[in-house]
């Protein structure tokens, strides 16, 4: 769905008129047959071999694929905390409680790796052997790269890692949202079919723009957020190097992420702060505390503003919450921790 459905959707809203008719349910097996077939054709049924990977199930919709599509691909799959009531996942921002979970069971069960995806399935989560959560932009780029990628659209809060990574040759960046990744690759194609595109955003869902080798056959183009790909293509790449998932990310320029966010905040109040902060050098110069001089400033979604050290602070109002989110980024995972911390502290007391 790209930005102009988008349009068409929101213009149609309060239209048509509630049918006073129930309608049938429909099922269509052959739909979720044809989505697991897709990568066991792709990837073959050695890709995964030897390894034992636990599936967070919870109330996912694609639990049961996750086991079908595992196992299809010779992997051992490890059933996970099944639950018949709704329990909201959000692979951006795994809290503590759940953290413990899947550390707790990586030990346990011998698990080379924990899978699972947020409720609906267009998000997914990838742990390694110690059961830590690895960042989706991470599992984008991971899969970018086995599946030999050359350009990338992703937005603006993705991990800046690629920008070291010799194998992409292009490297576009959007707005935060899938129709804004989708609308880049098409403008990529439209300008060089031939060219091997990949999206993907930071929350791992990932966009496939052309005819991909996955090891036993081709993968067909699939421009929607996939939480298939980015935890296949990462998995198969740790067998066909002989190491595990943190092995596998320990290979990557050492860029590390955060990000959180402030609830219950206007919209209005967000933008309020954020755009004062991006027209006024001195009023960024109180709120960012750094330790360093400011280098860049991107107005592409919200603000965001790299320092001269390499850091990088991210402020954006949600586009669908009452929410004002904060991103950063830094050279090591204990830095970019502790600016998320002191700037959602200073972000709190302002909005």
């Amino acid at each position: 769905i790209g930005k102009a459905d988008e349009a068409a959707i929101l213009s149609a809203l309060g239209q048509a008129q509630a049918s006073e008719t129930r309608g049938a349910l429909t099922e269509a097996p052959e739909a979720a047959q044809a989505y697991v077939g897709r990568y066991a054709d792709a990837f073959g049924p050695d890709a995964l071999q030897g390894l034992r990977i636990g599936v967070y199930e919870h109330s996912s919709v694609a639990r049961d694929l996750l086991h079908d599509v595992l196992r299809a691909c010779g992997a051992e799959s490890v059933p996970l905390a099944r639950s018949d009531t709704f329990i909201p996942v959000d692979t951006e921002a795994v809290g503590e409680q759940t953290r413990a979970m899947l550390a707790g069971w990586a030990k346990d069960h011998g698990l080379h790796a924990i899978v699972s995806t947020d409720g609906d399935a267009d998000r997914p989560m990838l742990t390694d052997a110690h059961g830590r959560v690895i960042p989706g932009d991470v599992l984008g780029a991971l899969s970018a790269v086995f599946l030999g990628a050359d350009t990338l659209c992703t937005p603006v809060s993705s991990n800046t890692m690629i920008d070291q990574m010799p194998q992409f040759a292009v490297i576009h960046r959007t707005r935060i949202g899938s129709p804004y990744v989708i609308a880049a690759m098409e403008e990529v194609l439209a300008a060089n079919p031939k060219a091997r595109v990949i999206g993907y955003e930071a929350n791992g869902g990932t966009l496939l723009g052309y005819t991909a080798e996955a090891g036993a056959g081709p993968l067909a183009p699939l421009m929607t957020r996939d939480c298939l790909l980015p935890i296949l293509a990462p998995l198969a790449l740790t067998c066909a190097q002989g190491i595990g998932v943190a092995e596998l990310v320990a290979t990557l320029p050492p860029r590390f992420t955060a990000a959180d966010r402030v609830t219950d905040v206007e919209p209005e109040k967000s933008r309020a702060l954020i755009d004062r902060l991006a027209s006024d050098a001195s009023a960024r110069a109180a709120f960012f505390e750094t330790g360093s001089s400011e280098a860049a400033v991107d107005v592409t979604d919200g603000l965001r503003v790299r320092f001269a050290d390499g850091s990088i602070v991210h402020l954006r109002p949600s586009g669908n919450a009452p929410e004002c989110r904060c991103y950063t980024e830094a050279d090591s995972a204990e830095r970019a921790q502790a600016l998320l911390a002191l700037h959602m502290k200073k972000l709190a007391a302002m909005v």
